[in-house]
């Protein structure tokens, strides 16, 4: 297995990417190739005591940083990390590609440098968060701002077909979020893309309202990149708020940091279970070849997952199951409007 990395993506790139690249060359075995400065990456390794073995290095000047528009990786950026990582990847140099850069730039540059499937409207983030029972998926949170319902049908196709093959989730459940579990809750667009949801090959449960989302409500949340953003980001804030609280209360006084003392093993899991460093990062979902977005403040535990995930999707083809899924979809409708 061979992953291109963007060196140079990310709010502590380079140093924690490539301790990330470094744990996955020494516990998942892959091959890695890093793309960026080389004079800068292989400095950092000499002065972090970081190994190279099992990494190749591909030059590249430039970088795209968060402020930069999504566009100037085909324009002005066309030389930095994350362009040349595209098309290291398209070239077939690599079998998937992470980056934790600009989530833009990587949305454009998948889309115009890598290229969608064949058959799907648009591509989508789609992280794994946390629950009540395992995690759940998040299609779409922040590719598409503006979505069609024939987008969403989509979304709901790729989600259930990624926690199916890659997470293991045996026939996950697809709901979509809105203000209510009723079919005529919500826009024109919730309303409209909820028919063509009940009518896909998949298992559909219906609407879900976002108080349902961390208590199990379902395996995949289908929304619009605009209120997917909202509800990640509001999420993510919320579990360090609570988190927070929490802390407070055991270290409050000797009885309850003795408490804390005695249930420390279980706060440790709960932790563990709840932190989305756990699950590395968000597919691209929909692209022809695996992309993968970690997360901006990525350190080395969350990049190497990210990579680990990225393998995962190689591994079990997900790609390939999309295009399939996607392909009989087609072939459905085009059947539907014959009739």
């Amino acid at each position: 297995m061979k992953i291109i990395v963007d060196a140079f993506g990310g709010d502590n790139a380079p140093l924690e990417i490539m301790k990330g690249a470094e744990m996955a060359v020494r516990e998942l075995g892959y091959e890695i190739i890093l793309v960026g400065n080389k004079e800068v990456i292989e400095t950092v390794a000499d002065e972090n005591g970081i190994s190279l073995e099992g990494m190749q290095i591909v030059h590249a000047d430039d970088v795209i940083t968060m402020e930069d528009a999504p566009t100037s990786i085909m324009k002005s950026k066309k030389e930095s990390s994350m362009a040349k990582g595209f098309r290291l990847l398209k070239e077939g140099k690599g079998d998937a590609f992470v980056s934790a850069g600009n989530s833009g730039a990587l949305a454009v540059g998948a889309t115009l440098i890598v290229r969608r499937i064949q058959g799907v409207k648009r591509c989508a983030f789609a992280p794994v968060i946390p629950k009540d029972k395992g995690y759940f998926m998040l299609i779409d949170s922040g590719a598409n701002s503006e979505c069609r319902p024939e987008m969403l049908r989509q979304f709901g196709i790729m989600g259930s077909v990624y926690m199916k093959n890659v997470m293991t989730v045996h026939n996950p459940r697809v709901g979509l979020v809105n203000i209510g579990v009723e079919p005529t809750k919500g826009t024109e667009l919730y309303q409209e893309a909820y028919k063509l949801l009940k009518g896909s090959n998949i298992n559909f449960i219906g609407n879900v309202e976002a108080r349902e989302i961390p208590l199990d409500g379902a395996d995949v949340i289908v929304s619009d990149g605009f209120t997917g953003n909202i509800i990640l980001k509001f999420y993510e804030g919320m579990a360090k708020v609570l988190f927070g609280k929490f802390k407070e209360v055991l270290m409050k006084n000797t009885k309850t940091k003795i408490a804390a003392m005695m249930i420390k093993p279980e706060l440790k899991e709960l932790k563990k279970g709840s932190d989305y460093k756990e699950y590395g990062g968000a597919p691209l979902i929909g692209i022809s070849k695996p992309v993968f977005k970690a997360h901006g403040s990525s350190d080395a535990k969350t990049f190497k997952n990210a990579i680990r995930l990225a393998g995962e999707y190689v591994k079990r083809n997900v790609v390939g199951i999309i295009a399939e899924s996607i392909k009989s979809e087609i072939a459905e409708s085009d059947e539907s409007e014959e009739h």
